[in-house]
């Protein structure tokens, strides 16, 4: 009946449709889609969100989390006062006893221990403004280029590739492209669950006619929309690509003229391929040689064909060379510089891209400006006016090791849950709890913030100003709607106040005044300003204060004028199983969660939905336990166990189980292994070795 379907918002705070609210347009902050929202606000409430049916990234479409997912801005578990740790305890602080507690700690370490033994770690989770000011107070304030964010631990591998490869490690084209590919591969991307108004733009463009390849040893959604799926054997990637490329120099479907104007290394790269046939592919991958010459001829053979790929090509030990292998595929068809084509890593948080952007990795400042290049040092510390170092710092990986040996004495942590986002958790958590001093920055008391010394509550995202940049590179305002909850302070406010008592002079009125700041450090956004993304926002690069922003890359050519080819080999993962350790077991996220959890599991409706984490195993491995759904095992490698119910699903093959990585009590990143790619330092959450017990309860 009309009128017999309601929000349970609005109905649970005792209110209905006819009730005005005040509306406020501002960015989704879930996934790096960066879906346009308008949230609708009355008496310090979130009611609802909506999103306009013109918004430049997502049509008006919205995700269950980007539609129902926002009662976690004023749930009761926010933090809302300072925190100082106390014989063991936690006691509430005010902001002027924390703020003085942490600058003197971190001063006193600096002065015994040196700036290196300090470490920081921003987030894909704040604004641009606030990973700006992280990483100035880390390098001008601490004097060390130790600082790191979230894109170590999903798309480094990734980064290290594409930068390598042509220059650049952002997404090439933008998502209004999808609808109108001809062909595109979809890579290691669970792409309905992680990014869902993306998937939908892909399910249109196969609508209207285009050829989607999907790879990926899971049965995903994507899978029923594809014209061929290639399941090969987790870690496999190389070879498999490799064959692809072996196929179209073999068919002559490579783009010669491309390759021979706008490239080098190809020759290598071809003596390489040729080593990877589809019959020795189809060996080492278990996909059938001739699926393997059917997608190559495919890809091959369509006039615009774009690639799309996430966690399950970089969080391997070879992620790096994972990546490098679709860099060669768009690189032999010349697939870039051109419309409905491109290399798009699909970003998973938020705003990990603007973190990268802005400058919180340990060899680049703001703009991907190298560290050690003396010209660029120089330009920063006259804008900063202080001495910079010169070295580079520690990757994030490599600070919780040093951690571990007791080589970093100190972390800042802000807006990050390292306890849940680390591999081998046990290990990580020895390390977090060896470290002198450590401060986390954050909107809950997460598992990370538990360990802490002093903890800083700070505001989310619909309580401050600032700007997000999504997967397409297209930098929007994301606008103060509420009040911050109880003493709760912006991040970059925080990053400020603490500056000032540690001596540096860092003032700012407003986020706007950061952003100034910001844009006039880096060329490739110096024409981007508040006023210029009020509405739509704008894709960098944007030099100039006229120029309409960049709707796909490399047109005019490559960042170092060449791109460049990679000559790739395979090797295998760093853990494969045996008969202690019969299974393989790969990570990942599910619809209705986002990343650790710590924000989506304090949605009332999404927690109601997906209320625990559950192991999914092939039927015939279920057979083999012996288990069924709903039965209780426990998962166990060679760094730890957990307890989860079993969902038997054809998702997985044979020989595969998958967790998701959201829930802390049965957390997945307990089994998996720390070992990492050696040019990205990602680590492989993809593969590693467990075998499943059934508990009888």
């Amino acid at each position: 009946p009309t009128g017999a379907i309601y929000e349970k918002r609005p109905l649970e705070l005792g209110l209905t449709d006819s009730v005005s609210a005040r509306e406020v347009l501002t960015v989704c902050p879930y996934c790096g889609v960066g879906c346009t929202i308008v949230l609708h606000v009355r008496d310090g409430e979130i009611l609802k969100a909506t999103s306009p049916e013109g918004s430049a990234v997502n049509r008006g479409n919205l995700c269950v989390k980007g539609k129902f997912g926002f009662d976690f801005v004023t749930d009761e578990d926010r933090l809302r006062e300072p925190l100082i740790k106390r014989n063991g305890g936690f006691e509430t602080a005010s902001w002027d006893e924390a703020l003085s507690m942490a600058a003197s700690r971190l001063k006193e370490i600096k002065e015994k221990h040196g700036p290196e033994s300090i470490g920081g770690i921003a987030s894909g989770k704040c604004t641009n403004e606030d990973n700006y000011l992280f990483q100035k107070f880390m390098r001008a304030v601490i004097g060390t280029n130790s600082v790191d964010h979230c894109a170590r631990l999903c798309h480094a591998s990734s980064v290290t590739a594409l930068q390598t490869a042509i220059g650049s490690a952002a997404m090439s084209n933008s998502i209004e492209e999808i609808r109108n590919l001809d062909c595109f591969l979809l890579a290691g991307s669970n792409t309905t669950e992680t990014h869902p108004v993306i998937s939908l733009e892909m399910k249109a463009a196969v609508k209207k006619g285009a050829k989607l390849i999907v790879a990926d040893p899971r049965k995903i959604e994507m899978t029923e929309f594809a014209s061929l799926w290639l399941r090969q054997r987790p870690g496999t990637d190389v070879p498999l690509f490799n064959a692809m490329a072996n196929v179209i120099i073999s068919r002559g479907l490579e783009d010669r003229a491309f390759i021979e104007n706008r490239t080098e290394g190809y020759e290598a790269f071809r003596k390489a391929a040729a080593g990877y046939t589809p019959e020795r592919a189809e060996a080492i991958t278990g996909v059938p040689a001739e699926s393997i010459i059917e997608a190559a001829v495919t890809f091959g053979e369509a006039e615009r064909a774009a690639i799309y790929w996430a966690m399950g090509i970089t969080e391997h030990t070879r992620g790096t060379a994972n990546a490098s292998t679709l860099a060669n595929l768009a690189l032999l068809t010349g697939n870039l510089g051109k419309e409905c084509t491109g290399l798009n890593p699909l970003r998973g948080q938020n705003n990990v891209q603007g973190a990268s952007d802005w400058g919180a990795l340990y060899d680049v400042y703001p703009g991907y400006q190298p560290v050690i290049d003396e010209s660029v040092r120089r330009k920063f510390e006259k804008a900063w006016g202080v001495p910079l170092p010169e070295r580079a710092g520690s990757a994030l990986t490599d600070m919780i090791e040093k951690a571990g040996r007791g080589e970093v004495k100190a972390l800042y942590i802000m807006g990050e849950n390292t306890m849940m986002s680390e591999p081998n958790l046990n290990r990580t958590r020895e390390a977090l709890m060896n470290v002198e001093f450590l401060v986390v920055q954050d909107i809950f008391l997460t598992e990370t913030a538990r360990l802490a010394d002093v903890v800083f509550p700070a505001a989310s995202f619909a309580e401050k100003d600032g700007t997000f940049t999504n997967t397409e590179r297209r930098v929007q305002r994301v606008r103060k709607a509420l009040e911050p909850v109880g003493e709760s302070k912006p991040d970059w406010l925080i990053i400020c106040e603490l500056a000032q008592r540690m001596g540096h002079d860092m003032r700012y009125d407003h986020p706007s005044e950061i952003f100034d700041e910001m844009v006039r450090l880096v060329p490739s956004h110096g024409g981007i300003s508040y006023r210029r993304i009020e509405e739509k926002g704008l894709q960098w690069p944007c030099p100039t204060a006229n120029h309409p922003g960049t709707r796909f890359l490399f047109a005019e050519g490559f960042p170092e004028g060449s791109g460049k080819f990679q000559a790739v080999e395979y090797m295998e993962s760093a853990e494969l199983p045996d008969a202690e350790f019969p299974l393989i077991l790969t990570t990942g996220r599910v619809l209705y969660h986002w990343h650790g959890g710590s924000v989506s599991r304090h949605s009332r409706g999404l927690k109601e939905i997906y209320p625990e984490g559950v192991v999914e195993i092939n039927e015939e491995d279920a057979c083999r336990i012996p288990c069924g759904t709903g039965e209780t095992v426990r998962i166990v490698s060679r760094r730890g166990e957990i307890v989860l119910k079993v969902k038997v699903t054809d998702k997985s093959p044979p020989g595969v189980v998958f967790i998701p990585f959201h829930f802390a009590e049965a957390a997945a990143n307990v089994l998996t292994i720390d070992a990492l790619d050696p040019q990205a330092r990602i680590p492989e959450y993809k593969v590693c070795a467990v075998r499943v017990e059934k508990i009888d309860v």
